[in-house]
């Protein structure tokens, strides 16, 4: 299957390295380590998903990884990806620290966190940390059109995702259109605006309207767009709802009248203000 495809089920996408990388993640962001995510990550294992993300800053991994091996799922049927702290210096080694916690040989996928100090100064280690094995596929977040070309400038190996916040209130479309003319993936973090986007009206009409929760319509546009969609949450019930989109579809008009909650202007840029 070329890169950019959907697989057959129309549940994952085929990465520009050849990689399988399943659409629905759950995303373990300001989960704490310990049994809130364990249970939130065995809960999304038991209701069909296969792809957890992670990150160094996050400070959870050893619970990522003992709810895996709790699960009964094998270690291949899911895709794993952390992301590099960029506070560190030396991204190959932090790998090996991430497997150590993770209990595993290796992730499916390992991300520049952020591109503090630039976007190309971490890309030797990740590169690295790629070769000795570590991570069958290497990416960034938070990268904006600018610094994914100039990490291709540079890059032996080119990163195949850039996770970044994205949904209909933050469509930013150029940099989608750039990122994929360039190969790489788009992974859409936030889809629900931490909760916020849930009380939107017009989201909540489509809902409605289609006898869908709010949060499945905005996870449903981004699978729509074959995008990786990473919703969060910690309660069983929502995690296995989020995990129902596969199963509708949404109009042409619904989509546009979720394009047209864009507040960013469809820029190119991963987001309006760095944090770091």
């Amino acid at each position: 299957m070329a890169a950019g495809e959907l697989t057959g089920d129309g549940r994952a996408r085929v990465l520009a390295d050849g990689n399988e990388i399943p659409l629905l993640a759950l995303g373990v962001w300001q989960v704490p380590d310990g049994p809130e995510c364990e249970s939130a990550v065995r809960w999304a294992l038991e209701a069909g998903y296969r792809h957890i993300d992670t990150a160094q800053a996050y400070g959870n991994e050893a619970s990522v990884g003992r709810a895996l091996r709790d699960s009964g799922v094998a270690r291949e049927d899911v895709f794993i990806t952390t992301k590099f702290y960029p506070g560190s210096s030396d991204p190959e080694a932090e790998a090996q620290r991430s497997l150590e916690r993770l209990g595993v040989d290796s992730v499916d996928l390992y991300i520049v966190h952020w591109p503090q100090g630039g976007p190309t100064w971490a890309w030797d280690g990740m590169q690295r940390a790629h070769a000795r094995g570590y991570a069958r596929s290497i990416g960034v977040s938070n990268f904006g059109a600018a610094e994914v070309d100039a990490l291709l400038k540079v890059a032996e190996v080119p990163p195949v995702v850039n996770q970044v916040q994205f949904s209909p209130f933050e469509f930013r479309r150029e940099l989608l259109e750039a990122c994929e003319r360039r190969g790489v993936a788009l992974e859409a973090y936030s889809p629900l605006g931490t909760g916020r986007h849930l009380r939107d009206r017009q989201v909540a009409g489509i809902a409605e309207r289609l006898g869908r929760t709010p949060a499945q319509v905005l996870i449903r546009w981004a699978v729509q767009r074959g995008l990786i969609v990473l919703p969060k949450s910690t309660h069983r019930e929502r995690i296995e709802q989020n995990a129902q989109v596969f199963d509708f579809a949404l109009a042409p008009a619904d989509v546009a009248a979720l394009d047209g909650l864009d507040h960013t202007g469809g820029t190119d840029q991963a987001l309006e203000r760095p944090w770091w």
